[in-house]
């Protein structure tokens, strides 16, 4: 059972904290990258807003690796990368009107307004869809690209030329750069249209128009999207070199002078009642709309105002999703599969009766931990009650009891691991004596289901990114012994003899199991053709190896696997090491934790997970071994850009009059500066109001530069 947010001590939150940004990563990554989720929009959010509660409650604990500071995945390395100008930023969400008067009243807090002082905002339906940015230079259309992971998206120019919505060049006067971005969709009608055609060549059908238009518009191909009827509406920019209004309404205008498409249903409100009251029409209408939406957006109409409200980490401030609720269905649970993570967790996965929900088959759930089927006392042969709000496995919101099979017994969640057999136990906090909330193996490098799992880590897309080496190459090498640790995948291009001799050996054996299924002829066909292929398959793989021999610092971090290191806190350690060489001497280093602990972002908990990692004799013989095989590149210094407070503390005291204290605090960290709350030897500067107290006597005690706000706002540049 998940404790509650205002009842969890530091060392709780640091561990749950841990928790939820690995497992919400993957669900970006799976999301985003793959269009392959695998759990509800609701349970997903679940997830987000029990991460932004324990952050606002322990500020200091916050990751670098924080879902809050993430958006999307790292795009496909099927196309080539376009770096947006101005970062693709997703919006954070609310489920309640509670939440909608809190977001106008937010507003108003920041930008120092009274309460019965004017805000309009626009509310448009939220489109689910994928997300594009459509470039523009003298009114031509010159690239396309998808959101990916907010900083680089994927270039899908010629795929977006194909869509009829889409403006090949604008019309009227239109500024020298602009980039128009909003949703590409499919209507309801094409959806079942392109399936019901599908279905007659005898080919799979698509599960729902959004992940049909995700992978549309993904394709290698352009003539796939073009056969494919395609829609697109404009909502908002990036890039521009002149804006041509200063509201949102006016922007959303000028889009449908130069050509666009913007939802109609698009409107004004000056009061919370009013976004309310749009949401319901919205909700009520949402079945006749004809294309998926899942939620209505608000945002502060005025550009000077959402400039001054600027952006927390990934969403922002003048914006936020009005959700609709989840979907339910009922059906039967048939099996509780427990699945083994690269870290050794135990992952329950619930088996469920094959059941429609929203249109979408489901038949999986996540049950999370032990402590989660507990609480809902789930077990196999209920009928529970399931939910999902947009995509895939939904989560099991409760048991109905009164159809409970006699003789159900209550699940005992094992301890020992399913793959290997050895004890499975749940950690103690040896600060807080509390058990984690997961049990893992504890068989470590001998269990394969972490080996396995491990070396898949290390060929993803956010790591080395092997195009090609699979996962069922990965088990079918590490059970021939080819391939125990990441080195060893460098070395099969000195074992081509064997490698090939191990996948023809495979081969044959599916082969077999296909020929007891379909018949000797029919396998005997596809098998002839294979045989023609196969010299190629490993030629093609050996090449794919061999073209990741060079790689980034930050991808090659994140390769090893250190528990709580992922892509964000692996791109942390590279900017601030720059170099392997520097980093494994830091690490091996008697002051490594003291180094870790200085680099904005990393908290103890993550500092200690990397110092275990270089403290384990045989981790860093297979680093050295790795090391021998591939060249880690260098990552050059980031540039200050000429801001003149660009890496220096900064803390404010006192009352500020020009801005409000959280509009300051949002100007300092734009400009790459750290924000403090209180005053000590590594502060390089306090700005004080009128009022400042103490933490003036701090500054001179420490010899700290104090200057007043017009100092400060002149020192910035206004």
């Amino acid at each position: 059972m998940k404790k509650a947010v205002d009842k969890l001590t530091a060392g709780e939150a640091a561990k749950e904290l841990e928790r939820l940004a690995s497992e919400i990563a993957g669900h970006d990554r799976r999301y985003h990258g793959e269009d392959a989720p695998t759990i509800s929009d609701a349970d997903y959010d679940a997830l987000k807003r029990r991460n932004d509660a324990i952050e606002q409650r322990f500020p200091l604990l916050v990751r670098a690796d924080s879902p809050s500071h993430r958006v999307g995945s790292r795009p496909s390395e099927k196309f080539a990368k376009v770096v947006h100008a101005k970062p693709m930023l997703s919006l954070d969400n609310d489920f309640t009107d509670e939440d909608v008067v809190d977001f106008a009243a937010r507003i108003r807090r920041f930008l120092g307004m009274k309460e019965d002082d004017e805000v309009v905002f626009t509310a448009e339906p939220k489109i689910d869809g994928l997300s594009a940015s459509l470039r523009y230079e003298k009114g031509v259309f010159v690239q396309g690209a998808t959101r990916g992971d907010g900083a680089e998206g994927e270039d899908i120019t010629a795929n977006l030329r194909t869509i009829k919505d889409v403006p090949l060049r604008l019309h009227g006067k239109v500024p020298e750069v602009m980039e128009v971005r909003g949703e590409v969709y499919m209507t309801h009608k094409d959806f079942e249209a392109l399936n019901k055609r599908l279905e007659k060549e005898g080919r799979q059908l698509y599960v729902n128009p959004r992940n049909t238009a995700a992978g549309s518009v993904r394709q290698l191909d352009p003539s796939i999207t073009a056969a494919r009827p395609m829609h697109f509406f404009a909502y908002t920019w990036g890039e521009a070199s002149k804006l041509p209004a200063d509201t949102q309404w006016g922007m959303l205008e000028a889009f449908k002078h130069w050509g666009f498409k913007v939802n109609p249903l698009v409107r004004r409100a000056k009061t919370t009642d009013e976004l309310l009251e749009f949401y319901r029409d919205i909700e009520a209408r949402r079945a006749r709309l004809g294309y998926d939406i899942d939620g209505v957006v608000y945002k502060v109409d005025r550009l000077d105002l959402q400039e001054r409200l600027g952006f927390v980490s990934r969403s922002p401030r003048w914006a936020t999703a009005h959700k609709f609720p989840a979907e339910q269905a009922e059906t039967v649970l048939l099996d509780i599969d427990i699945q083994v993570g690269r870290t050794g967790k135990l992952a329950p996965v619930a088996k469920l009766k094959p059941v429609t929900v929203g249109g979408v088959v489901v038949q999986n759930a996540t049950l999370h931990n032990e402590d989660e089927i507990a609480r809902k006392d789930v077990r196999i042969g209920d009928t529970v009650v399931i939910q999902r709000a947009g995509d895939v496995i939904p989560q099991i919101v409760r048991v109905v009891e009164e159809k409970r099979p006699r003789g159900a017994k209550p699940y005992q969640f094992p301890h020992e691991c399913p793959v290997c057999r050895s004890h499975a136990v749940r950690e103690v906090d040896e600060k807080t004596g509390k058990e984690d909330v997961d049990r893992r193996c504890t068989g470590g490098l001998i269990c394969p289901a972490q080996a396995v799992e491990r070396l898949r880590h290390f060929v993803s897309r956010d790591a080395f990114d092997i195009e090609g080496f699979g996962g069922t190459y990965i088990e079918t090498l590490h059970e021939a012994g080819l391939l125990k640790e990441p080195a060893d995948i460098f070395a099969l291009p000195r074992k081509q003899t064997q490698l090939a001799k191990v996948l023809a050996e495979k081969r044959a054996e599916q082969s077999a199991e296909r020929r007891a299924r379909e018949g000797k002829d029919a396998v005997e066909a596809r098998s002839k053709k294979k045989d023609e292929g196969e010299g190629k398959l490993v030629e093609n793989l050996v090449a794919a190896i061999e073209r990741r021999r060079k790689i980034g610092l930050d991808r090659f971090i994140n390769a090893l696997g250190i528990r709580h290191v992922g892509d964000t806190t692996a791109r942390l350690l590279a900017r601030n090491f720059h170099a392997i060489g520097a980093f494994v001497e830091a690490m091996e280093s008697d002051d490594a934790n003291e180094q870790l602990s200085a680099i904005g972002g990393i908290g103890d908990v993550v500092a200690e997970a990397i110092k275990d990692f270089f403290d384990e004799k045989h981790n860093r013989k297979a680093l050295d071994r790795l090391l021998k095989e591939v060249e880690v590149q260098e990552v050059a210094a980031p540039k200050t850009s000429g801001s003149p407070v660009v890496g220096k503390t900064v803390v404010f005291t006192g009352t500020l009059e020009k801005m409000t204290r959280q509009e300051a605090k949002a100007r300092a960290e734009a400009l790459g500066a750290k924000v403090a709350g209180s005053v000590s030897k590594k502060t390089d500067l306090v700005v004080a109001g009128p009022g400042a107290g103490s933490k003036l006597a701090e500054a001179a005690k420490h010899g700290v530069e104090v200057i007043d706000e017009d100092g400060w706002l002149k020192l910035i540049g206004g």
